[in-house]
This record gives C-alpha cells, sequence and structure tokens, in this order.
C-alpha cells in the first residue's frame, strides 16, 4: 500500500496502462515505479468495477481494478518512487480497518478480502489485443483463440 500526498490517501498500487502494454506488464512496472520492488505476478485475485459518486466537479466516474497476487522480488531502496507516492507502507488488516476513511476507495478492502479468502485466478484469465499481435494472454505470445 502506498501513501499518496496529492490526495491524502492510502492506496493500492494503480496501474495506468501505457499503449500497447498488457495488464502483466503494466503491474509489473507500476509496482517497481511505486514501491520500489521487483514483482512477479503468479494470480488475478479479482476484477472490480467500482461507480464512484460525483466528486468536487459534480461527474461521476467509474474505475476498474484487477488485482494481482504474487511475490516481490530484489528491492530498490534509493530508487526514487512515482511522483505523488509518499512513501510505502506494509499494514495489517486492522491497520487498513482503522484508516477506512483514508482509503483511496472501497475496492481497497474488497481486494484485501477476497485475497485473505484464498481467491485466486489463472494469469491467462487475462488477454490482450494488441495492434499486431492478435488475441494473446497478456506477456505471452501463444495465441488463445
Amino acid at each position: 500500500m502506498s501513501l499518496n500526498k496529492f490526495i491524502n490517501a492510502y492506496q493500492l498500487l494503480l496501474a495506468h496502462l501505457e499503449y500497447g502494454e498488457g495488464l502483466i506488464q503494466a503491474v509489473i512496472r507500476e509496482t517497481l515505479e511505486e514501491t520500489g520492488w521487483h514483482f512477479v505476478p503468479e494470480a488475478v485475485i479479482g476484477v472490480y468495477l467500482w461507480d464512484r459518486p460525483p466528486g468536487a466537479d459534480g461527474r461521476p466516474r467509474s474505475f476498474l481494478r484487477v488485482a494481482f497476487h504474487g511475490a516481490v522480488r530484489n528491492h530498490e531502496a534509493d530508487r526514487p518512487l512515482d511522483t505523488g507516492i509518499e512513501r510505502t507502507v506494509w499494514l495489517t488488516r486492522q491497520q487498513i480497518d482503522a484508516r477506512e476513511q483514508r482509503l483511496r476507495s472501497p475496492l481497497v478492502q474488497r481486494c484485501i478480502d477476497d485475497y485473505l479468502s484464498g481467491r485466486r485466478f489463472p494469469l491467462e484469465l487475462v488477454a490482450h489485443l494488441a495492434a499486431t499481435a492478435g488475441l494473446q494472454a497478456d506477456s505471452r505470445s501463444s495465441q488463445t483463440g
């Protein structure tokens, strides 16, 4: 989890996709950029859609989150973190619940609950239709149909 100083909120990692990048590539890159850790995804925990109530601008928004389970290796402690990320924190579920008002969205707790319940789906659940490669299981080269 990271503390974002711009919104004064705790958040799970946020991955914004670069053009041509698959979800698995994005979670690996974003984990490194936001925490300094090299992440090896092993499973998908879930896919979540949240319809946020209207914000200060009066507009409602929808957010799609894909949560991954995996392992971290090789921490780059001196690596600068993404703009806005103040620090990475490791919290227990009870500590997260105590900060409920500072969580970026209700998806934080739902993803954690699903992780703790053992929910896992194979990485092949994630497919990426690249402009030149056809439908592929994210960063893999084999055709999935």
